[in-house]
């Protein structure tokens, strides 16, 4: 049988969100065992929280919202690679330097990121690895259509706009909050379904690797 990994992240009130997002709120308002008759929650958060997609209105006046991302980038064979070794922003070296197949279509990501959603702290952490703005151009002059990370920000947190504007100026969908912790470098089907919320610049998504 295949395996599957389930590479998203718990949405909880205890997951670490970016500094200036609302706290997330998940809450019961309908309890059976309060002698209510179903159980019924209601969730408050930001649409960047956890695992998510990025779409190109995120940072592109008139651009794509969420709904209007084509699923075909989303779902389909990627490329996983290893940079846990890395200790600094990704740059084109890094990526040239792995074992990729550009024809996957996808790529995704591993750093010593994914270690960080394992401990028991889950403040945010702002020294993160993230993407150069050359490392985003590097993967739209190799055909990528979509990039994923392990943290809940492709870009370095201090740096510009520019490894966004960048990639989703290229129509590159972004997928960040990935946990790839046990997942091993190589070739995966990506199944990953962002919610289709209406009119937003993000979308909250669940994110699996199929082993091919």
């Amino acid at each position: 049988m295949k395996r599957i990994f389930d590479i998203s992240l718990p949405i909880s009130n205890k997951l670490a969100r970016w500094p200036d997002s609302p706290e997330t709120k998940i809450r019961r308002r309908l309890d059976i065992d309060k002698g209510d008759k179903v159980l019924n929650s209601t969730v408050f958060l930001d649409v960047h929280t956890g695992t998510h997609v990025d779409a190109p209105a995120h940072v592109i006046p008139g651009a794509e919202f969420t709904h209007q991302i084509d699923l075909n980038n989303c779902i389909g064979r990627a490329s996983l690679i290893d940079l846990s070794h890395i200790e600094e922003q990704i740059k084109p070296h890094h990526l040239e330097s792995s074992k990729l197949k550009s024809s996957s279509g996808r790529l995704l990501i591993k750093t010593k990121n994914s270690h960080l959603w394992a401990e028991e702290n889950q403040d945010f952490n702002k020294n993160y690895i993230a993407l150069s703005p050359e490392a985003a151009r590097w993967i739209i002059e190799n055909n990528f259509s979509l990039v994923g990370i392990d943290y809940l920000s492709i870009q370095s947190f201090d740096d510009s706009s520019a490894t966004h504007l960048t990639l989703l100026g290229a129509n590159v969908i972004i997928l960040e909050g990935l946990n790839l912790i046990d997942v091993p470098e190589g070739e995966y089907e990506l199944i990953c379904l962002p919610i289709k919320l209406m009119g937003t610049e993000g979308a909250p998504a669940r994110a699996v690797l199929r082993s091919i």
